[in-house]
């Protein structure tokens, strides 16, 4: 559906893109990440014709993005992390302008706007002027105005920056109906609590670059952080550091503040082991305890996250 090769983008000698590779096959809900100025941005502009590219391909269901412009178009909806500015009009003259935009017009626009926007949520504010609409109803009304030609796949930014958590939900709702109804969805997003929850598939990019991609199972089987162990220390940190630095079972190690993320390999009794070795070196320990592994726990140990760092173990 969407394949992206050896894709290049500078910023005069800024390096934004520096061949990335993506995959985003038929009927996925996928979910794009990555640190800030990894280059998430900038790919979604490429993707949806804003920004050329400055080596590499990127084909939308079989078709150049560049070279084909007009047939890609036809086959994206594009969702941005921001509304636009539309106060004068009604939702229903909103959906109606996009709607003639793609050739749709009179009954048939009408028929499609009233649609859209049931499924939205948004049914009975076709009256209400755009500029009266929240947040969180102006992203939905974007989420309609993206689908008015039928898109097979449905590119998102951002789309849920700076909505409630009641609005948050919402949405996670409309997507998986979305899902449900075949369409190929990427959405990138920092929320990565809810992309774990609805996506089937994800790509971590850092640097310009993809470091890890694939289906959302496969990628937490990869790492190790099914189980990862916490280690919540009240003193002596580093002598904790040290101990695990030597345990042969201890293959990535987190620090979060005065927490400790372990990808730990061991069992239960190798696990006691490196308890009792703490407390018996003097560590004081608060939190000692297995977390089940999900994608934020990916994300920390593949990346330089700004909330921890990861030390890999020395062969």
């Amino acid at each position: 559906m969407l394949k992206i090769e050896g894709l290049k983008k500078m910023y005069g000698r800024a390096t934004a893109l520096d061949g990335l590779s993506m995959h985003v096959r038929e009927g996925a809900l996928y979910g794009f990440v990555g640190p800030n100025g990894a280059g998430k941005t900038t790919t979604i502009k490429i993707l949806t014709g804003l920004l050329l590219p400055d080596g590499g391909s990127v084909t939308i269901d079989g078709a150049d993005v560049v070279k084909d412009r007009g047939k890609v178009t036809e086959s994206i909806g594009y969702v941005p992390d921001f509304f636009g500015v539309y106060d004068n009009l009604k939702v229903s003259e909103y959906m109606e302008l996009f709607a003639a935009c793609y050739g749709l017009y009179g009954l048939n626009a009408r028929r499609r706007t009233e649609t859209l926007l049931d499924q939205v949520g948004l049914g009975e504010k076709e009256d209400y002027y755009v500029d009266g609409l929240s947040r969180g109803m102006k992203q939905r009304l974007c989420l309609a105005r993206a689908l008015i030609h039928n898109p097979p796949i449905l590119i998102m930014d951002e789309p849920t920056s700076g909505l409630d958590p009641r609005t948050r939900y919402e949405f996670k709702e409309i997507l998986k109906d979305l899902r449900e109804q075949e369409k190929t969805v990427v959405i990138s997003s920092h929320i990565l609590s809810e992309l774990s929850e609805i996506c089937t598939d994800i790509g971590i990019v850092e640097e310009g670059k993809m470091v890890l991609e694939g289906a959302m199972d496969d990628i937490l089987s990869q790492i190790n952080v099914r189980s990862p162990l916490m280690i919540s220390v009240y003193r002596n940190r580093e002598k904790a550091l040290d101990i695990l630095r030597n345990n042969s079972y201890a293959e990535t190690i987190t620090i979060r503040q005065n927490d400790i993320m372990v990808g730990f390999t061991g069992d239960r009794e190798e696990e006691a082991a490196l308890l009792q070795q703490m407390i018996q070196a003097g560590v004081m320990i608060c939190g000692f305890m297995r977390e089940r592994g999900n994608l934020e726990s990916v994300f920390m140990q593949i990346t330089d996250h700004e909330e921890g760092r990861v030390l890999l173990r020395e062969d």
